[in-house]
């Protein structure tokens, strides 16, 4: 199955070759609440690589609390995309709501739950933490999951 997906104005599109559907989660972190100007951001974790892009792709990087993240996004609308991090060496977290078939996504975990806005409640029968998990622990809870 492939998978597409663009930025907000059309510049940048990418696809996805996956065989499986696509593990999508909700990070309830403050920086995904202030990037996205909401109560969290749609991910999905993927192998580096994983994207086949074309359009004018621009680098946002920093540094914080010892991780390294670099954010790429489109040139001309600034939608991001995908983001790296030490946190997560040789994955590529995709910004799952730029998929083109974001409606019918439905996320699987929760992460940085403590940050999550009071109003929101959460289903009680998928994994979430308070705080992000490490990469074995979340990749386990997804394949139990599946």
């Amino acid at each position: 199955m492939t998978l597409t997906g663009t930025c907000r104005c059309a510049a940048i599109t990418y696809s996805l070759s996956s065989d499986a559907p696509i593990a999508v989660y909700a990070c309830h972190c403050t920086n995904c609440q202030t990037w996205s100007g909401s109560s969290f951001a749609l991910h999905s974790l993927l192998p580096e690589g994983a994207l086949t892009l074309s359009g004018p792709l621009t680098e946002y990087a920093y540094e914080e609390n010892g991780q390294h993240a670099r954010h790429y996004l489109c040139g001309t609308c600034h939608t991001r995309i995908y983001n790296t991090t030490s946190a997560a060496p040789g994955l590529w977290v995709l910004r799952a709501a730029t998929l083109d078939n974001s409606p019918q996504l439905t996320p699987m975990a929760h992460i940085w739950t403590r940050h999550k806005q009071a109003w929101l409640n959460l289903p009680q029968d998928i994994p979430n933490w308070p705080q992000s998990p490490t990469p074995q622990a979340f990749m386990q809870a997804l394949a139990a999951l599946r």
